[in-house]
């Protein structure tokens, strides 16, 4: 059983940073892909980024291209997501998803394990 935990959300500024953390535990991400979704009030879930555990590769929402990073960690088995220049928009709880299958997707009912969310808030 693998259990996620995110991390670093809070309340910041339009155009302002945050960096959030997703750590594993109960297995490692090495075979797996971890996505990043968002979801805000009345709004459907969505998808943010995503990463390739074994080689890294990225994929990125085309809105958040440029500003937002997704990294890996092996020695912590964690993933993180840095969200530069943020907009009041992108206010939303934050969570993590990771999946066996090693091919990042945006469906997010293709991923197995959740984390609980972290609240991220953009004010003007």
């Amino acid at each position: 059983q693998v259990q996620l935990v995110e991390s670093g959300g809070g309340l910041v500024q339009a155009g302002g940073s945050l960096r959030l953390s997703c750590a594993a535990s109960g297995r490692t991400f090495s075979s797996s892909a971890v996505g990043w979704f968002r979801q805000a009030p009345g709004k459907e879930r969505e998808f943010v980024g995503g990463i390739r555990w074994s080689d890294g590769s990225t994929v990125y929402k085309d809105v958040v291209k440029g500003r937002f990073t997704i990294s890996r960690d092996n020695a912590k088995n964690t993933v993180y997501l840095q969200m530069n220049n943020l907009k009041v928009e992108e206010t939303a709880v934050y969570y993590c998803a990771a999946r066996l299958i090693p091919v990042v997707t945006a469906n997010p009912r293709l991923h197995e394990y959740w984390g609980q969310g972290t609240q991220v808030t953009v004010s003007s």
